[in-house]
């Protein structure tokens, strides 16, 4: 007979297996990357370069050049196969065992053929793409636009021909489009993600008007080298298209058209007269748009002595680079535009007068951080749609959705003791922090009483609005123990990037911490609130404390008074997460137009 509260057999087999179907399901999958991995190289290595063999397959992860990470269940998630001398043809069905595969990387080889149409359908998960210096050739698949995780895609200096698929608008999270040095033709589409922020098409065969919602964001080394592209950015006008004969057009309803391309046609009379129609509706909203501006600024200079402006004519630049490069890039692009700028004449009108200014008027600029080029101008900024998100300690901030469809968040500070030079020097220093966790402070402005700051959005929300809902109305839902393990591992990373650059958050909540494309953790709000506040609310914790010590027993408070005195230092704290109030028309109106009162905190 057993003892009571012995184990029987079953039990002492059952972690035995466990681990026996853990230790299969490693080997399994590790296999599997093995054997496509191997199946890879003895497509493309024809000089042997990898130094893979099966019979080291179980250290892959760990051992095979060029695998550089494994997921916990031993999957290949990043491969970096460079300057190998690869040859042959890439297809999908030597990817398409490498399903979990994050970061693809087979730049400065010789691969050949076509770039794989069932690219998105072999690699899912695949976020970035790096095809740079090869000699692939074809057209570039519209099934790229599958790949919906993706936010980095480089093809430059290959041999690509045809036409950019128009349905790269719809990758959601691109960040950088690099397709510079091959054969590309016919017109630039329209890319209005938000969070595009490097772009190259420049040395291709490309032709048309350069989409406004690209030219307002970028200059013009990205569309350099180009015959047949016109427009802003480029120093090269769109001529007037007009129809032969009795149907030729008037200058009034005249439009923009492309510069033919050397030695070419100028196409039937049909689509020349249905271009100049188009075009007319483009210029005639043109004239509708410049006298809706000129009518608020006119507006704006008759209100009231107290509405401050800002901001000031900017060279509506932005070209990017690949992440690990696009910072150093973006500062010597702003010197070579500041060079230039100074080699200028005044900007002038259509009747021969200077433009209106708003830097020359004296009311402000619209400071890039860190020497940054210029994405949107002062004025594409205050025309921009507006909604509250949250009014805090720190200041008031908005959601503004620019007509190009960019979206950025606008803090509108509360006014402190700190003076103009204080003031710019604290921007510049936070704008200078870039840390996958912590929200990149991009621009800043001021003028006499107007502070405001320009971060990236974060469309995903906030932990609070996460855990507790975005609306009162609405129920959060529960976290996972590792979900929360992975946002105190995100916030912890955050606050040790700020710490080591001497920045204390110092107003560290739910609703400060950001949720970014993949859910991971940032931390916003920080450095801006001042230590005195925060010290006055440590002051009144500390005096509760101390009063529930007191040497008196007699003069100690209650239990139930001790509660409310704590309660009441929260409330008071926490006054300033997440309210929501009535969105103005537009953001600048809050700016401009007077204010909602004063934070509630």
């Amino acid at each position: 007979m057993k003892p009571p509260g012995a184990l029987s057999p079953r039990h002492h087999l059952l972690p035995l297996l466990l681990l026996l179907l853990l230790l299969y399901h490693l080997a399994s999958a590790s296999g599997t990357d093995a054997d496509a991995l191997l199946a890879l190289k003895s497509a493309l290595d024809a000089s042997n370069r990898l130094t893979w063999h099966a019979s080291t397959a179980t250290t892959l992860c760990t051992a095979w050049p060029g695998v550089r990470q494994c997921d916990p269940a031993g999957r290949v998630t990043k491969l970096v196969l460079e300057n190998l001398n690869l040859t042959g043809p890439l297809t999908a069905a030597l990817l398409s065992p490498l399903a979990e595969l994050r970061v693809l990387s087979l730049k400065a080889n010789a691969l050949s053929g076509p770039v794989p149409d069932g690219l998105a359908a072999a690699l899912p998960n695949l976020k970035l793409l790096y095809l740079a210096s090869n000699a692939l050739s074809g057209p570039l698949p519209a099934s790229l636009a599958l790949l919906h995780r993706a936010t980095v895609l480089v093809l430059s200096d290959n041999r690509l021909s045809g036409r950019i698929p128009r349905e790269l608008a719809r990758v959601p999270r691109l960040t950088s489009l690099l397709l510079d040095g091959n054969l590309l033709t016919g017109p630039l589409p329209a890319l209005p993600q938000s969070t595009l922020r490097a772009l190259d098409v420049s040395g291709n065969r490309l032709s048309g008007q350069i989409p406004g919602v690209l030219a307002r964001r970028f200059n013009a080394s990205a569309f350099a080298g180009n015959a047949g592209l016109c427009g802003a950015p480029l120093a090269v006008p769109c001529v007037v298209a007009a129809a032969p004969g009795p149907m030729s057009l008037s200058p009034a309803t005249a439009a923009f058209a492309p510069l033919p391309p050397p030695g070419g046609s100028g196409g039937s009379s049909g689509r020349r007269r249905k271009a100049a129609i188009i075009a007319g509706s483009t210029v005639a909203g043109a004239v509708v748009l410049a006298l809706l501006v000129a009518a608020a600024v006119t507006a704006s200079r008759r209100g009231r002595g107290r509405n401050k402006r800002v901001a000031g004519d900017v060279d509506k630049g932005g070209h990017g680079t690949p992440e690990e490069q696009a910072e150093e890039d973006a500062q010597q692009q702003h010197q070579q535009r500041s060079a230039n700028a100074a080699a200028l004449p005044p900007a002038t009108n259509a009747a021969g007068g200077r433009e209106f200014s708003w830097e020359r008027e004296g009311i402000g600029k619209l400071v890039f951080c860190g020497g940054a080029a210029e994405a949107y101008s002062l004025e594409e900024l205050l025309r921009a749609s507006a909604e509250t998100l949250g009014r805090g300690e720190a200041g008031s901030t908005y959601k503004a959705v620019m007509e190009t469809g960019f979206i950025v968040t606008v803090k509108r500070m509360r006014c402190g003791d700190a003076g103009a030079l204080e003031f710019g020097r604290r921007a510049e220093e936070l704008g200078r922090v870039r840390h996958p966790n912590v929200v990149a402070l991009r621009a800043y402005f001021q003028a006499k009483e107007e502070r405001l700051l320009v971060y990236d959005y974060y469309p995903n929300g906030s932990l609070f609005s996460l855990v507790h809902g975005s609306r009162p109305s609405s129920k959060g839902k529960p976290l996972h123990w590792t979900s929360c393990m992975k946002i105190a591992e995100d916030i912890a990373a955050g606050l040790l990037h700020l710490h080591s650059s001497a920045i204390v958050h110092g107003n560290l909540k739910p609703s400060n911490v950001l949720l970014g494309p993949d859910f991971e953790s940032c931390l916003t709000d920080y450095g801006l609130v001042p230590a005195g506040p925060a010290e006055e609310k440590l002051g009144a914790l500390v005096g509760v404390a101390a009063a529930c010590v007191a040497a008196d027993p007699g003069a100690r408070p209650a239990t139930a008074e001790a509660l409310r005195m704590v309660r009441e230092a929260r409330a008071e704290a926490m006054s300033s997460s997440n309210s929501s109030d009535r969105s103005p028309a537009r953001w600048s109106d809050a700016v401009i137009m007077g204010a909602p009162g004063p934070p509630t905190d």
